[in-house]
């Protein structure tokens, strides 16, 4: 059995390819799982995103007379069902740097295979790995990882999948999950198919502007690569990407584009390994020595953040454009994060949940580490407060980002797009605008607010504990190579 899980792919899968290899009659399962679909970092969005891979898989698989065997149930339930039917050899699946209700599964799971005597093959999945210590030799293992040979889906005669009629057998035992979504959702739509399109099209000709646009909101999403729910969610490896950038960069003059995206690919990695050697990121500062700082909840606060009513028109734009869409660019989603944390003062945690269900493209290991690393609670990394003014004077000069997700301001001259609550009482009545009804008030003192945080953040990095930790966590995580802004 092939057990999908953020590996929805058939080529550059060493779990299919492993399977296949065997020559033994092989079933492709995905389980939605109940405990998964009530846990709080997810939502329909992903699931939808889920059921198009599965879809996309099927048409795959039409030629080979079989299909993904998709049910509703817990895993080892469907494991259970499926031995009243078959004895099951082997699952071959990958390892997941997942949350723990995944982590706990795959150790529950791993008990159930031993007590009925099934062999469980797990891989190594985009060059993370399970165990380490440090990270000493790191970079060389994934770099041999990622110029290693793609696993290829080429199915042989030989090979003897389960037939669609086996598998509808089955399906009358079981509950069957329902594929189909809106396909006129404002989403990506999930899939190799749609991937592999986004790839072509970056690296055709939406890459040329790659680190020009990569910090502006509206252009960043053409700019990009927009590549990141594939690579979430496995309907593409980072090695079948890496590959063909390593092949294109070869034939262009524009090395420095495809670098700079490449770069961030190898910078991707390494934040996954540091939450799979450290998964208590998800609950806590990876840091112990900010398990010390209280931050009081303001839900009036935490509620205007989520809906895009700050008074800050590109917090709030993008609040809204991500609630909408489900993308934001790299530095936006840094700047929302900031504004949370620092100005709002508010927890990273509060926010960790409400993000996760809005970002299509939620992976764990990158969640958990950016959210602390943007709270200022890693003690290792540059403290940075962004400037929503400052940033969108700068990214979003002409107002365009904020008038498209923020239309109640799109009348207003340009001199107060940014910051309306600047507007005079004649100004205001001259634009038929009042602040506080057509638009909120601002919720904080940007400038009051971002000096306490600053002061707070900087005595706290003095205290012996956060400097004993910032240390251990050098030592444990840093690259060769590494800089401090990323490290």
């Amino acid at each position: 059995m092939v057990w999908f899980k953020r590996d929805l792919r058939l080529q550059d899968n060493e779990a299919v390819f492993n399977a296949l290899k065997s020559n033994k009659p092989t079933l492709f399962l995905y389980v939605f799982e109940p405990s998964l679909e009530n846990d709080g970092h997810y939502s329909q969005r992903h699931w939808d995103f889920i059921k198009q891979s599965l879809v996309d898989i099927n048409r795959q698989l039409v030629t080979c007379n079989t299909k993904v065997l998709s049910v509703a149930t817990e895993t080892i339930n469907a494991f259970n069902i499926i031995q009243e039917f078959y004895k099951i050899d082997t699952v071959y699946s990958h390892q997941e740097t997942g949350l723990k209700i995944t982590y706990e599964r795959d150790k529950t799971f791993k008990r159930f295979c031993k007590n009925s005597m099934i062999h469980w093959e797990e891989n190594i999945n985009n060059g993370i790995f399970r165990g380490l210590e440090n990270r000493q030799n790191w970079v060389s293992k994934w770099e041999k990882y990622m110029n290693s040979k793609q696993f290829m889906f080429h199915p042989k005669a030989e090979n003897i999948f389960f037939s669609v009629e086996a598998i509808e057998e089955l399906e009358s035992n079981m509950t069957v999950a329902n594929l189909e979504t809106d396909l006129n959702s404002a989403f990506q739509k999930g899939g190799t198919t749609t991937g592999l399109k986004y790839m072509k099209t970056f690296f055709d000709e939406r890459y040329h502007n790659y680190s020009y646009n990569i910090s502006k909101p509206t252009l960043a999403r053409k700019s990009c690569s927009r590549l990141s729910p594939y690579i979430a969610w496995g309907n593409l490896s980072t090695r079948q990407i890496l590959q063909k950038a390593a092949d294109f960069v070869l034939t262009v003059k524009d090395k420095k584009q495809i670098d700079s995206f490449t770069s961030r690919l190898t910078w991707q990695a390494h934040f996954i390994q540091k939450f799979e050697m450290e998964e208590i990121m998800e609950f806590e500062s990876v840091n112990k020595g900010f398990h010390q700082l209280k931050k009081k909840n303001n839900e009036n606060h935490i509620k205007a953040w989520q809906t895009g009513q700050t008074g800050f028109p590109l917090v709030d734009a993008c609040m809204r454009c991500l609630n909408e869409t489900g993308y934001l660019n790299f530095r936006m989603r840094a700047m929302v994060v900031s504004f949370f944390t620092h100005n709002l003062w508010q927890p990273w945690q509060e926010a960790t949940q409400h993000l996760s269900q809005m970002f299509l493209d939620f992976e764990p290991g990158i969640h958990f580490p950016q959210l602390q690393m943007q709270a200022g609670e890693t003690g290792v990394n540059m403290l940075r407060i962004y400037n929503p003014i400052k940033n969108s004077l700068e990214h979003d000069p002409e107002g365009e980002f904020i008038k498209r997700w923020v239309p109640e301001l799109e009348n207003l001259p340009l001199q107060f797009i940014h910051e309306p609550f600047k507007m005079t009482y004649l100004d205001q009545k001259f634009n038929n605008f009042e602040i506080g009804i057509n638009y909120p008030k601002p919720i904080i003192n940007l400038e009051r607010t971002r000096k306490f945080a600053s002061d707070f953040l900087w005595e706290m990095r003095k205290n012996p504990l956060v400097k004993e930790e910032s240390f251990r966590i050098l030592k444990l995580h840093t690259m060769s190579g590494a800089n401090d802004n990323e490290s």
